[in-house]
């Protein structure tokens, strides 16, 4: 018994000594990790719901921010293509729900594009509009003319306006006024 006690502490002693006589592991140096700071940027804030002035109307428009909409639209009536000097034009009403100021525009067609809904295709034309947005005039944006009746707001900013020129916060709105 007393062979076997010696034998259990000798053991002992071997793992106990032969643990404190290995080398000893250096932990690995991990790489630092670069944290970047936010992209200073010297867009504007702007909300989900913003005013827009079509020029020469006076009133805004309370139109609804759309960066899923590749370009903008605004709510016409009385859409009627014609030719001028060979060209295609249209010429259209747009009259503001909240004053009823109206105000009849005739635009050369830059394009067209098709609109595609569950049951029915849409075909939109596609004028150059001026129109106040914030502080900035922006001359020959890019709108499809559509009925929005059955829209809340009578237009629609797309990318096509906001690229390079807002980031959208759908927290806010209003804060171009």
């Amino acid at each position: 018994m007393r062979l076997l006690c010696n034998l259990m502490l000798s053991a002992c002693a071997f793992f106990v000594t032969g643990c404190n006589s290995m080398p000893k592991k250096t932990p690995e140096i991990v790489p630092a990790i670069e944290v970047k700071k936010p992209v200073e940027t010297s867009l504007t804030v702007i909300g989900a719901i913003e005013p827009i002035y079509l020029i020469p109307m006076k009133a805004p428009f309370a139109a609804r921010i759309d960066t899923g909409a590749t370009t903008s639209s605004i709510d016409a009536d009385n859409i009627k293509p014609f030719e001028r000097d060979g060209e295609k034009w249209v010429a259209f009403d747009i009259i503001n729900r909240q004053t009823g100021e109206k105000h009849h525009f005739e635009k050369e067609i830059v394009g067209t594009t098709e609109i595609k809904r569950l049951h029915q295709h849409e075909k939109r034309y596609i004028v150059r509009m001026d129109i106040k947005f914030g502080k900035e005039i922006i001359t020959n944006a890019r709108f499809n003319l559509a009925n929005r009746d059955k829209f809340e707001y009578q237009a629609l900013i797309g990318r096509n306006i906001l690229t390079g020129r807002a980031v959208v916060d759908t927290s806010l709105s209003n804060t171009l006024n």
